[in-house]
């Protein structure tokens, strides 16, 4: 039997749409507690996966974001996050 790659797919936690690692932005919680948006994807940290700035407004109404992370999440934290998904997600646009 040979070695098959199965990709994994990763799943919004705003709308729990399936998609690829690539397809999705991920937001991660770092060693000292923060929270940030990590457009590499490979960031050390607890992380999950949004498709839109709409899913990070349901993530974070829905206290999901905060459960998928296990920290609290300030206003500050949710401003500067949607910003950065807004401009990584027009960034895409562009391509």
């Amino acid at each position: 039997m040979a070695n098959a790659h199965v990709k994994r797919e990763r799943t919004c936690i705003g709308c729990g749409k399936q998609s690829g690692k690539g397809e999705l932005m991920r937001v991660v919680r770092m060693p000292d507690g923060g929270v940030a948006f990590d457009q590499t994807g490979r960031a050390a940290g607890r992380g999950a996966y949004l498709c839109s700035k709409e899913c990070l407004a349901t993530a974070v109404k829905g206290n999901k974001l905060q459960r998928a992370l296990k920290v609290a999440i300030g206003h500050d934290d949710v401003e500067r996050i949607s910003a950065q998904l807004s401009a990584a997600f027009a960034g895409e646009e562009t391509r």
